[in-house]
């Protein structure tokens, strides 16, 4: 029964999925950006679905399982962050995307201000394919865990499955099928993740035994984190203003961003906003439910994989078809981000890394099936962990990306070379700073981003022809 329900659901998403290459044509703006005619509600919902993806599934709730209350700050800090991201940045991109009539996020950066930036673009390909690729290579091994821990089965059966479908309606309808399928998949991993939490609560007793049970375990309901920069309040405070930074760093996702790309017109950003945010919030807040409910329920888990919480608890606590269901929402995460992704590879390396760009049709899906492929390898043969793989690759995209842009949307220019320079800044700075073990104290993408910012500052120009403000210091010494 559980793979009755589990399959049911898989074949409504590739359904969906399939049926977008009805709608299909034969050119890169709508292989990659849907012509530019998604509407709101799907634009709103395609962008959560594929920011949550298999990070929020079984990445947080195995870090709430261990952090408890604590977590509670970590969804704060995140979407306040993205919020603050949203207000100035989106506009801008979404309206540089149809000026400069490119198909590629870093296509439209590189050429915000006319001038095209060539090799910046290519060295931007090349961080995108390799951490862009990481990412695909998680949710493919978020699949994985979750037939692992739902069905005994060897993760490497998940993990395929969710390469097959994800390159069947990839191939078929290009970003189309991503969106239209991530919409019917937020609904299910709502669906799942309000189930789980309903269901647990009423097994506890209700609302007022599970507290007070929760509150047995010593220090889990304290809303300090462990690990911090400094103690007290000012350890709390730079914990929220770490992932403020992380919900910020949405701005230099491409697979997210793209969605804000593809939207049919800019002045429906706000209405877009609506769909993203409510939808954002609940099912966050259900998940923070879950991951600390699941400490009651499985106690020991945490000797085991903490990871392994969401699909281990509904296999205990539901009946059949409603374990085929969280397990097809937890599915459904992952290949909600993994097509993104895979698409967002793929346009890095046909029209911003290839010599010369790539826009035949067959092109365009053979390299498509490439970058499968290559997150499919990478996902079978790794043995991190979902949350540790997704935070690393997630900030060092951030770290690349989202300086640029802020320097673009505060009215300032920078050459090609500040541009390079910038971006490897905050690329090493956000490296090195997980590399030294300081992530624990403080997530790496903040260092990161404020560097390559500094750096791009000093850089930079006001208008065309001001000179930056490292070339007016050496001329003043």
């Amino acid at each position: 029964m559980i793979e009755a329900s589990f399959a049911m659901f898989l074949l409504l998403f590739v359904g969906v999925g399939l049926a977008s290459a009805m709608r299909a044509k034969k050119s890169r703006n709508d292989y990659y950006l849907a012509s530019r005619e998604i509407k709101p509600w799907l634009a709103g919902l395609s962008a959560v679905a594929t920011n949550n993806s298999g990070y929020m599934f079984i990445g947080v709730i195995g870090f709430t399982y261990t952090a408890g209350m604590a977590a509670a700050l970590l969804m704060t800090g995140w979407i306040l962050g993205d919020f603050i991201g949203s207000l100035f940045i989106h506009k801008r991109l979404r309206q540089h995307t149809e000026s400069t009539n490119e198909a590629s996020f870093a296509a439209v950066m590189a050429r915000w201000h006319g001038e095209e930036f060539t090799v910046w673009r290519r060295i931007a390909a090349v961080v995108m394919l390799i951490f862009l690729g990481s990412y695909a290579a998680a949710q493919i091994s978020a699949g994985g865990k979750a037939l692992q821990g739902v069905l005994g089965w060897d993760p490497l059966y998940g993990a395929v499955a969710v390469a097959i479908m994800v390159l069947a309606y990839s191939v078929a309808g290009g970003i189309r099928a991503s969106i239209w399928t991530d919409a019917a998949q937020s609904m299910v991993m709502l669906a799942a993740m309000s189930t789980m939490l309903f269901v647990a609560v009423q097994g506890k007793g209700g609302l007022d035994a599970t507290v007070s049970q929760l509150a047995e375990i010593p220090g889990y309901l304290d809303i300090y984190p462990d690990d911090v920069l400094l103690p007290g309040l000012a350890g709390v405070a730079m914990f929220v203003i770490g992932w403020m930074f992380a919900g910020f760093s949405v701005v230099g996702q491409p697979h997210v961003m793209v969605r804000f790309m593809a939207l049919d017109d800019v002045k429906n950003l706000n209405r877009t906003r609506f769909w993203y945010y409510s939808y954002f919030i609940s099912f966050y807040l259900l998940a923070t439910g879950v991951g600390m409910l699941s400490r009651l329920y499985l106690p020991s888990l945490g000797d085991l994989d903490a990871e392994l919480a969401l699909p281990t608890m509904a296999l205990e606590l539901l009946p059949d078809f409603f374990v085929g269901m969280v397990l097809a929402g937890i599915f459904a995460a992952t290949m909600s981000t993994a097509d993104s992704l895979v698409l967002s590879c793929s346009a890095a390396v046909t029209h911003d890394l290839a010599p010369s760009r790539l826009e035949k049709s067959w092109q365009m899906k053979a390299v498509t099936a490439f970058v499968v492929a290559l997150a499919l390898g990478m996902a079978v043969s790794g043995s991190r962990s979902v949350f540790q793989l997704v935070i690393m690759s997630w900030s060092v995209l951030a770290s690349a990306f989202a300086p640029l842009l802020t320097l673009y949307v505060l009215g300032r220019r920078i050459s090609e070379a500040g541009a390079i320079v910038a971006m490897l800044a905050g690329v090493s700075t956000a490296i090195g700073w997980r590399l030294l073990g300081w992530h624990n104290m403080l997530y790496e993408g903040l260092p990161g981003i404020l560097v390559g910012l500094l750096v791009a500052l000093l850089y930079s120009s006001v208008k065309a022809g001001q000179p930056g403000f490292v070339t007016a210091l050496l001329r003043k010494t």
